[in-house]
């Protein structure tokens, strides 16, 4: 299927142009922001230039390609495609951008070969000036939801083409983004190509602007496997012994609830049993060890550089960039944001090791994903009732959990050799 580049002169309408008017008054603004933000903790102050468009790193020779993703988990869902586009143009480099400070924490341990790591830059225009005149990206890629308008009719203005890819909108989302319909649609005209994660996401585009937006396929079962830290594998190895161990892994407070009254049942089949808690957000590590004392089980702390013992019950992993070592650990893992209204994180890191998931009842964010993996037998869902911490109980000591190294392989194996036409399409676009 051919792709035609959209031009860069295209008439925008109030809403769009209310907007780029608006960033100018709001560019003093944002940099008070990113100074408030390293103040706080929140940002990382050897890096905070990057969001006013100062690079941290030299321009590599050579066609650079560019890929946006918001957050860790949008950004480690790149990984395989840029894996694959690595090999189809062994002559490019790839610039990742991200706002969140965990991406490049954990991105910075999972990069493939030729890819750099920076910040986007706030969207003022002298910020993103900066940042294009720095890199002079020969292409632009935009992943899932998080579009800046101003960064990209500037983009667009310098003949840079751009893509939208693994798109996913909500019934939400989209009744949100058709109040403002004019400037979305002006926006959309300036991508080249759009792909969506589902047929949804892609009829929303559609009614919301976007030319013939395609549904491409998923990245994340494509990914390579998280990295490990081999030692501190062979050490908790080592420490577990043959112990019966599961994960909750990216967890908030509602998954935490569920998962460690879980483990007070699982402890009455197996006293050994160990829970390990890996929080998506590691500073509530004091937070989830303030709610394992008040159930009465006893527990270690990693950021606090314990190690865990034979007495202990739960170990809170509250550390970033660890995900890969306990999967690898694990013989089965509840995926967080499933109890509440998060809806859901990605299953494909667990599956990808071999490792079977269970899951709650909400996971909006995952939904074709958790399909897939349920009609596999690699996923199994929890109702959020009064039973639910029974249920993930039965599944953690049941001895059921599916041989899932093999049909794990095949699936990756099938899905990255989906990704290479998109692959293509996407490098097609430097030459438009």
């Amino acid at each position: 299927m051919g792709i035609e580049q959209k031009s860069a002169e295209v008439s925008l309408g109030w809403q769009l142009r209310s907007y780029l008017a608006l960033r100018v008054v709001l560019q003093p603004v944002m940099r008070a922001v990113v100074a408030r933000r390293v103040a706080r903790g929140k940002d990382d102050p050897t890096r905070a230039q990057e969001k006013l468009g100062q690079a941290g790193l030299a321009r590599p020779e050579g066609p650079l390609i560019w890929l946006h993703a918001v957050g860790l988990g949008e950004v480690l869902a790149l990984r395989p495609l840029l894996q694959v586009m690595g090999e189809l143009a062994p002559e490019a480099h790839f610039l990742v951008t991200s706002t969140a400070r965990s991406s490049a924490q954990v991105l910075g341990q999972n990069l493939p070969p030729r890819v750099m790591h920076q910040f986007l830059p706030l969207d003022g225009p002298t910020y993103v000036a900066r940042f294009l005149d720095h890199w002079r990206p020969d292409l632009s890629i935009w992943s899932e939801q998080d579009l800046w308008p101003g960064a990209i009719v500037d983009i667009a203005g310098r003949g840079i083409p751009l893509a939208y890819i693994n798109a996913r909108i909500s019934q939400d989302g989209f009744e949100r983004r058709h109040k403002v319909r004019s400037g979305f649609k002006d926006l959309m005209q300036m991508f080249a190509f759009v792909a969506a994660q589902e047929p949804t996401s892609a009829d929303y585009l559609k009614r919301l602007g976007a030319v013939a937006p395609q549904v491409m396929p998923s990245l994340k079962p494509a990914a390579a496997p998280l990295n490990v830290n081999t030692e501190a594998l062979d050490e908790l190895r080592g420490a577990l012994a043959n112990r019966r161990c599961w994960v909750a892994a990216s967890s908030h407070v509602p998954d935490e609830a569920v998962a460690i009254a879980a483990q007070k049942e699982v402890l009455k089949t197996d006293p050994d049993a160990l829970l390990i808690v890996a929080p998506r957000a590691p500073e509530r590590g004091a937070e989830i060890c303030q709610a394992l004392a008040g159930a009465g089980v006893s527990f270690a702390q990693r950021s606090c550089g314990q190690m865990v013992e034979k007495r202990h019950q739960v170990y809170v992993a509250d550390t970033l960039g660890e995900l890969g070592l306990w999967y690898r650990l694990a013989q089965v893992a509840l995926i967080g944001g499933s109890f509440g209204n998060t809806e859901g994180h990605n299953p494909w890191e667990a599956i990808v090791l071999g490792c079977p998931v269970m899951c709650g009842p909400n996971t909006a964010n995952f939904t074709q994903d958790y399909r897939q993996l349920e009609a596999e037998g690699l996923a199994h869902r929890v109702a959020d009732d009064a039973q639910a911490a029974r249920q993930l109980a039965d599944r953690v000591t049941g001895g059921q959990h599916t041989a899932a190294t093999t049909r794990a392989t095949q699936l990756v194996l099938e899905a990255q050799q989906a990704l290479k036409p998109l692959a293509r399409q996407l490098l097609s676009l430097q030459s438009l």
